[in-house]
């Protein structure tokens, strides 16, 4: 499929798109001439499948596959009611896949939907590597910083058995000088 022709299908897609409270849709209606189908009862037969898949999949139909009343000009300024369906992207991806894959658009969308759905999921692995990345380095600050209290620990407890045995040194010294001291000045002669 020609580059030329692959920019111009995006286009149509993207530019197709229609939003509400932020949810993205697209009409069945015009979804079906992006996709090549020239009459509405052969689409309904792909939107069928596509529900059926939906529904396999254990998804509700209803949130994926709203039916709606749409009014269109006619001749002479009157309107006229039809029915149509607001798809979401998972629901067009899925008539995509039930789709007529000999018509160029169908081959077109289903690549589309392959290919988006690889960026996501590189997306995803992308997003799921840096939270990995963020705790790892989060889990090392801490470490570190319990190694750093646990060593403060360690050094009072150490510092306090030095601090012990220096008193029990200066007694030991302070007897034994007083020994020394008491021999010289008591017996006269150095022991």
């Amino acid at each position: 499929m020609k580059s030329e022709i692959i920019i111009q299908l995006h286009k149509n897609f993207e530019d197709y798109a229609h939003e509400i409270d932020g949810e993205e849709f697209w009409f069945a209606r015009d979804l079906m001439g992006l996709l090549g189908y020239t009459k509405w009862e052969n689409f309904a037969k792909v939107i069928d499948k596509a529900k059926q898949s939906c529904h396999t999949s254990g998804h509700y139909i209803a949130d994926h596959f709203p039916d709606v009343r749409k009014t269109i000009p006619m001749p002479k300024g009157a309107e006229k009611e039809i029915d149509d369906v607001m798809l979401t992207r998972y629901a067009c991806y899925l008539i995509a896949q039930n789709g007529d894959p000999r018509k160029v658009e169908i081959a077109f969308a289903q690549t589309y939907f392959a290919v988006q759905t690889r960026r996501i999921e590189l997306i995803e692995q992308r997003l799921a590597d840096q939270e990995r990345l963020t705790a790892r380095q989060k889990l090392s600050l801490s470490e570190k910083e319990l190694s750093g209290l646990i060593l403060k620990c360690k050094m009072r407890d150490s510092d306090r058995l030095i601090a012990a045995d220096f008193d029990r040194n200066v007694q030991r010294l302070r007897l034994w000088r007083g020994r020394k001291m008491s021999s010289i000045n008591y017996g006269g002669h150095r022991v």
